[in-house]
């Protein structure tokens, strides 16, 4: 039986929040206005549907309406190898359209797994286990004692670590992290996610003050700092790593294979990042791991979205040892009865049933395709709402910045944005 795709669609959705999020930190301040995504729907003409996340963009949106479903339409859908091939020779020949194509073969994949009655780990080389290490992430922008109040709150939750976002200036960086590590003991992760140290204008933390900042971190045993200096200097990034003064991550504001394969060949960190989302899905991933393993190095999911971000990482990160793919970043956000950075209902109702989570663990279904169900009344829930969803604005040099795509964009306005 041949499968031929009748239509390929993606659909914008938005939670708005009641009330504007509104945060301060030592750049200036950060206003959070609501949450996108997008859900991809792929539909054959004998009625199988596939679904996978999308980036939450208009840019993407259109990409996919005006170039990939045309292109796709009546197509057969057998070996995605080569139509990759195809898609790439003609109007995937420009970076951005190949990324948003490499997302829209997740949801391509997820149909086929549930034609072959397969889980799509299997479609990707089989996998080696069942599950992965989840990381819980929150954490931004809020005094010591709440980041220690969330750390602690995740360690109750059974995650085995936990990342946040400082930026509160450098004394009170480093005495979040003392308080985080009295609040979880000794045996428990916690990564500092240093990505606004290099955003903040002329407040920005020099390549000294993140020198001794990484120092002083280290003596609360960190499990990693992640992108402490801008993600172009990658030269900055190899004399930081060849210090050997704490584990560096990095990758999430890649843009091209070669600029990642320059992070794991100079070696510039210790754990690569990725998105399956916005960097290329698993075309790309399948490619960087391989590289990632003859390095010595490490790879951690970047995932800042919804929990079908996280189903759809999981599948090709349990297809490679934890020693290579070692974890898979969980967002928390607030529900009734427990307070994170702020509530996001949408990130968790596009599942019809919760993940299965155990011990810190996602426990990645066997069930075909990606394992997961979908609820589409989200779509009629969510409505979308244009416009950039946060805002930053600086002290000095005055000035405010738009950030209207997912987090492997910079802000708008950017380079490389």
């Amino acid at each position: 039986m041949q499968m031929r795709i009748r239509s390929l669609q993606g659909f914008l959705l938005s939670y708005v929040f009641p009330t504007p999020v509104e945060l301060t930190y030592f750049g200036g301040t950060r206003r959070i206005l609501k949450r996108d995504a997008m859900l991809l729907r792929v539909e054959t003409e004998n009625g199988l549907v596939g679904y996978g996340p999308g980036e939450g963009s208009e840019a993407a949106e259109r990409i996919v309406r005006e170039i990939i479903a045309p292109w796709l339409a009546g197509r057969a859908l057998r070996d995605l190898d080569a139509l990759r091939v195809q898609f790439t020779e003609g109007p995937g020949a420009d970076r951005k359209v190949a990324q948003t194509y490499g997302t829209v073969e997740v949801a391509l994949l997820d149909l086929l797994g549930k034609f072959h009655g397969a889980p799509v780990s299997e479609l990707l080389g089989g996998r080696l286990r069942d599950r992965i290490a989840l990381y819980g992430s929150a954490g931004m922008y809020q005094p010591p004692e709440e980041y220690a109040r969330e750390a602690a709150l995740a360690k109750e939750m059974g995650f085995r670590a936990y990342k946040m976002r400082p930026a509160l200036g450098p004394e009170l960086d480093l005495e979040t992290v003392r308080q985080m590590r009295a609040a979880t003991g000794p045996d428990f992760g916690l990564m500092v996610d240093a990505h606004s140290w290099w955003r903040m204008g002329d407040r920005s933390y020099s390549a000294e003050t993140v020198e001794t900042l990484a120092r002083e971190m280290a003596a609360f045993d960190i499990a990693w700092l992640e992108e402490p200096l801008p993600p172009e200097d990658h030269a900055a990034y190899a004399a930081l790593r060849a210090k050997d003064i704490v584990p560096i991550a990095t990758g999430e504001h890649e843009h091209t294979e070669a600029g990642f394969l320059d992070l794991i060949q100079g070696p510039c960190a210790d754990f690569i990042q990725a998105d399956v989302v916005c960097q290329g899905g698993y075309a790309m991933g399948r490619r960087l791991f391989g590289e990632i393993q003859k390095a010595g190095l490490r790879f951690a999911f970047h995932s800042w979205g919804t929990s079908l971000e996280i189903a759809a990482a999981a599948h090709i990160g349990i297809c490679w040892p934890e020693n290579v793919v070692e974890w898979l970043e969980y967002p928390c956000y607030s529900e009734p009865g427990r307070k994170f950075m702020y509530e996001w209902p949408l990130a968790s109702e596009m599942l019809a049933e919760p993940l299965h989570i155990e011990n810190g663990d996602y426990v990645v279904s066997r069930e075909p395709g990606l394992g997961v169900r979908i609820d589409e009344s989200v779509i009629e829930r969510y409505p979308w709402q244009p416009g950039p969803w946060s805002y930053f604005t600086l002290i000095s040099p005055p000035g405010t910045h738009a950030v209207t795509s997912d987090h492997s964009i910079a802000w708008a306005g950017e380079p490389g944005a």
